[in-house]
Order: C-alpha cells, then structure tokens, then sequence
C-alpha cells in the first residue's frame, strides 16, 4: 500500500529546507523498498514547524516538524508512516492548538490540497461560489458583495462591494478587474502563501468579480520577489483555461473572463493602486492624483476593480456560504476574518486566520507565544512599515478597523512584527522615514523631500544637538507628509514615528541621558 506524504512547496517551507526533506523521503523510501506518494502542498502556516512534513493515516493527518533532511532516516526507523513516536511528532496536523483554534474561511484549503490540482480543487469546495453566481444576475452578486460587508484585505478596508458598485453602474463596454499582488509590507506573507497554496480561489474569485461588474479581462500584478508565486499562479491560470474556467466560454455560461499575470519590478510604491496601474500600463511606478479614483477611470482610463489577494480570494467562500454566513464573524463594522500574520521576534510566527475581535495581546502573547528571545515585549508594529508601533499596554486594543484607527494606528495588510525590550525606537523611527525616502516615486515633495529631512532631523536628535528643537520639527514634518502627500506612502510614514516618539520617549534623547547618566 502506497503511503502518501505532504512536504510543503511554500516559499517559507522552502527558505527552511523543505526541498532536502522531500528528496530525502524520496530517497529512503526508495533505499526501504517502501512506496509513497509525496504531495507538495502548501504551507499550513505554523512557521516555526516548518519544514513539516504530514503523514495520511485512516484517522486523518499526523504531523512531524520541524523536520531536517538528517532526521528522515530516524523518522522511519521509528514506524513514522503509521503514526509512530518520535521526538519531532506533534500528534494530528488539525489538533495543534495553533491551528485548530483558528477560523480558516479564506485560508480552508491551504495546506490541505495539491495547489495545482482541480480535482483537489472541486473536493474541497471549490467552484461552488462560482456556480452560484453563474446562476445570478450581476446587481444581484453586487449586493451580495455588499451585504456581507467584506472590506479590502490590503490595507485601506474600503468596502468591496461599493467599489464594484461603482464599477458596475460605471458607463463604457470595456472594464477591468485587477489583482494587486504587489506584496512588499513587512511581516506579511498571506498573499503569498495564498498564490503558492491555492492559486485557484484567487482566479475564481477575480472571475466572479468580472461577471458581477461586467469585465471581461483580469490582471494579477506579482512582485517579482515572489518567483514561486509566479510560476505557480502562471501554470494555474494555463490548467484553468485547458478546463473551461477561463475562456470564451466559462463553465460552457456563454460568459468571457480570461486572466494574464504580470511581474513588477520591485517598487514599493506600485502597491499603491494607482502606481500599479501605471506600471501595468508600461509606465513608470508613479502615484496618480485622485480624483479620478480607478472605479471610474483606471487601468487604460477604463472602470477598474483594484482588489488585493485576500480580498478576491475571500470571494467564493461569500458566495458559496452567502453573504449572511460571512457578516456574522467579525466585530462592528469589521466583519469577516482577517489572516493575521506573526512576524519578528515572536516565539510561533505563522498565519492565524480569525474572526476581527481578538485583541492585540491575545495574538502576540497567547497565540504567538511571547517573544523568541525569551525577553519582555516592548514593542509591536502592526500594518506593515508604515504601521504604528504599539507599546504593551495598548494590548487590549481589539483587532479590528476602527479600534485601532481611535488609537493612530492601522490594521494594514495584517502583519504583526514583535520586538523585545532591547529595540532601539529612535533607530526605528529613523528606519520609518528612510523606508519613505528610498522607496517615493518622486512625485510630490512632502513624500520626496519631507522623507529626506526627516532623516536629517532624526540624526540630529540622536548626535543631541537640540533635542527639543529637533521633536517640534519632527512632529510639524510628520503633519506636512500626513496631509500633504499624495499617497498613503508618504501618508502613513509618520504613523511609525509618532507612535514611537509618543510611547517611547525616552529614546529620543539618548545623548541627553547618556550625559546625565555619567
């Protein structure tokens, strides 16, 4: 009897030797006689197991990580196969209490299945959502998107439905849905891990809204960073088409959708919606003032969807369970789950899918652990870059919208990076503003130049040469680039350095203590 191993192809599994595992099963089992069948799938997003490498038994999948490829041979010496002890076993995949205590709507087949395989695809629920929407009128799949109150995944949390409203109602036979892949946040991955594990709901997900709003052609813009994301979403769209899912003719409907995938060239700037709508376009990576918004004239100055991955990848479970099903998680106008990612100095960084509620401290401390170092917790920046740095005792803060909008701070795309009581805050205010001033596009001052003086002020403070002065000017500054920018880049650039002047002040006088301390 063939026994059937998953080892996962992820970019994270393979960062940590998950290829060498696979080869060494392979080859061990072929050296024992001993047939098995080894499934690269996605990563199931325990991070710190990974590689981990799972087990099909007759009472469901039994884990083993983290796995090196020199603890294969023991692993079979100890009847691994069949569920046997051994050191690195961590008992069924789906009992882990990092796992079983998530809610896994958008992420339900990551890990599960072959990425690659429709038929894994379709057993797991797959095109359902799609089937039903076939069988709807687009007003009504663009009320559905409306009532199940889903809000855009990437970080601004604009309601999804209201922007293909407006793409709908928007006049013209030419409109556009495109996918901004463009992941380049810090401590976020639930995009990629999404491209890599379960190419397939994105591509019905950004089908479905073609058909709700009356596009014919879609756009997945991929970092060029993410190679294994490309090849795997590439070699999806090709087996997508072969089976009629994409096409002239979708599911035999009469309907036209077809998607091409594009790879940027790493430009943090083009994960602003307008920037990426110009690099599509074969321009230069620059911000587009607003209005006109993309809704009404956008990609090739046609109506154009601009969502994010997890945005369309959340759509066919909408229309699969209803728009009812899916407002019921989630807590006031944040409805839904959110994947949440744990990064940084964090005891058990991975992915945590969960409904919005669950406080800060729950998912850093109960969730991730507490810190890898072993040492207190000082800071958390949530929202990637340019998100606020949150100090331990605003760990009550609910994850949600508007909790953390009424405490200066964002949601993002979801990263969470944890640092320890040794992190310097003026160096990382200092990192904020440079962050800001490699990556403008260039095109308004506040962003290109406001950046620039901000790092001057900042090397300043720290030589102590004015302290005082140095705060009042850095705090005018972040004002200018708040409101004077054009984009959330230079927008949202002083939310890391107000936070970390306002929750830790003190390291923004280092000169001035170091004198007092001699």
């Amino acid at each position: 009897m063939t026994a059937t191993l998953y080892v996962p192809a992820d970019s994270g599994a393979l960062a940590v030797g998950a290829e060498r595992v696979a080869q060494a099963l392979a080859a061990t089992a072929a050296a024992r006689g001993i047939e098995v069948q080894i499934v690269r799938n996605g990563s199931r997003g325990l991070y710190w197991l990974e590689p981990l490498v799972e087990v099909a038994t007759p009472q469901g999948r039994l884990a083993y990580g983290p796995v090196k490829a020199g603890d294969v041979p023991g692993l079979f010496d100890a009847g691994f196969l069949d569920g046997g002890s051994h050191p690195l076993a961590r008992g069924p995949t789906d009992a882990i209490p990092f796992l079983k205590s998530q809610t896994r709507l958008t992420f339900a087949r990551v890990g599960i299945t072959d990425p690659l395989s429709l038929a894994d695809y379709r057993a797991q629920g797959g095109l359902r959502g799609l089937a039903r929407a076939l069988a709807m009128d687009p007003p009504a799949m663009v009320e559905e998107m409306v009532q199940s109150g889903l809000r855009g995944r990437g970080g601004a949390g604009f309601p999804t439905g209201i922007k293909w409203r407006t793409v709908a109602e928007a006049a013209g036979a030419t409109k556009y849905i495109v996918c901004n892949a463009d992941e380049g946040d810090s401590g976020t991955f639930s995009d990629r891990m999404i491209m890599e594990g379960d190419p397939f709901v994105l591509l019905e997900g950004m089908t479905i809204a073609g058909l709700a709003t009356g596009a014919a052609q879609g756009f997945v813009y991929i970092r060029s960073e993410y190679p294994h994301a490309v090849r795997t979403m590439e070699r999806a769209v090709a087996l997508a088409r072969e089976a009629g899912l994409l096409g002239a003719n979708i599911e035999g409907s009469g309907h036209a959708f077809d998607i091409t995938i594009r790879v940027g060239a790493g430009a943090y700037v083009c994960g602003e919606e307008t920037a990426l709508l110009e690099s599509l376009e074969g321009k230069r990576g620059m911000v587009r003032a607003k209005p006109p918004l993309p809704a009404h004239h956008g990609l090739f100055g046609k109506p154009t969807v601009v969502n994010n991955v997890i945005s369309l990848a959340t759509v066919p479970i909408i229309f699969d369970r209803g728009a009812g099903f899916y407002r019921d998680f989630g807590l006031g106008r944040s409805r839904g789950t959110m994947p949440i990612q744990l990064a940084g100095n964090i005891r058990r960084g991975g992915l945590y899918e969960t409904a919005f509620g669950i406080t800060l401290g729950e998912l850093v401390e109960d969730i991730g652990g507490g810190t890898a170092s072993g040492r207190p917790v000082r800071a958390v920046q949530v929202g990637g870059p340019l998100g606020a740095y949150f100090p331990a005792g605003l760990f009550d803060t609910p994850f949600d919208y508007e909790a953390f909008t009424a405490r200066d701070g964002l949601i993002g795309h979801g990263g969470i990076v944890v640092f320890d009581d040794r992190v310097d805050m003026l160096a990382q205010a200092r990192f904020a503003m440079e962050f800001c001033a490699v990556e403008s596009c260039g095109k308004c001052t506040p962003c290109r130049i406001g950046s620039t003086r901000g790092v001057e002020v900042l090397d300043r403070l720290r030589a102590g040469v004015a302290p005082d002065a140095q705060v009042a000017l850095i705090e005018d500054l972040c004002q200018t680039l708040k409101f004077g920018s054009l984009c959330a880049l230079g927008g949202f650039t002083p939310y890391p350095v107000l936070s970390a002047l306002r929750h830790f002040p003190e390291d923004f006088h280092p000169a001035a203590d170091a004198a007092a301390a001699a």
